[in-house]
């Protein structure tokens, strides 16, 4: 879809359809997947949460970044530590290149926060539905499970709900986003997740 084309009531429809955010219950311990990311927003995220007894568990994903050559995983696990999260408490893992690898590379980790009783958390751009329907679909076992949501910058430019159509770059990755979900559901290869009871489950 030309991206020019859309009225109103599509840029709604679509803000809705990608909008990951559900987040646990506020005094709820859960893993959080964090999905890799040379930003440090989502980091800034599960510290804060760390520190406040909230996650005991936290899952860096990410390999080679192509724009700075970092492996996202592993840098996300050095920020951490340096903002007072025990190593302990990391899983890391530092080979994916896309959102689906991030979670099967990590599914080990996803088992055995579910196998101690964590609900699991997806911490991932507020658009980025393919988060949701990766989790479901690779860890079918996952059960009710939560997203916490930011906010990217790109061109310099904070990608937010209200502002993504008139910024170019961010209306390329939305409607993507939109366009590659709606597919992937249709043709059977993203198992389905809706967003019930303020949680998202399949």
């Amino acid at each position: 879809m030309n991206s020019e084309d859309l009225d109103l009531g599509q840029i709604d429809e679509i803000t809705k359809f990608v909008d990951i955010e559900a987040p646990p219950p506020k005094e709820l311990p859960t893993a959080h997947l964090v999905f890799g990311t040379n930003q440090a927003k989502p980091i800034e995220i599960a510290a804060e949460r760390y520190h406040q007894g909230l996650a005991p568990l936290i899952i860096a994903t990410g390999g080679v970044n192509r724009h700075n050559g970092i492996v996202e995983g592993c840098e996300i696990r050095r920020l951490l530590i340096e903002r007072g999260v025990p190593g302990v408490v990391i899983r890391c893992e530092g080979q994916s290149v896309n959102t689906w690898q991030n979670v099967e590379l990590a599914l080990p980790y996803l088992r055995e926060a579910l196998e101690s009783g964590l609900r699991i958390v997806a911490i991932g751009k507020w658009y980025h539905r393919r988060t949701l329907h990766s989790l479901a679909t690779l860890l079918p076992e996952i059960g009710p499970f939560y997203a916490i949501s930011w906010e990217p910058v790109y061109t310099g430019k904070l990608v937010t709900r209200s502002h993504w159509p008139s910024i170019p770059e961010a209306k390329r990755r939305v409607i993507r986003e939109w366009e590659e979900v709606s597919r992937r559901v249709g043709d059977g290869s993203f198992r389905g997740v809706d967003r019930v009871d303020g949680a998202w489950r399949c």
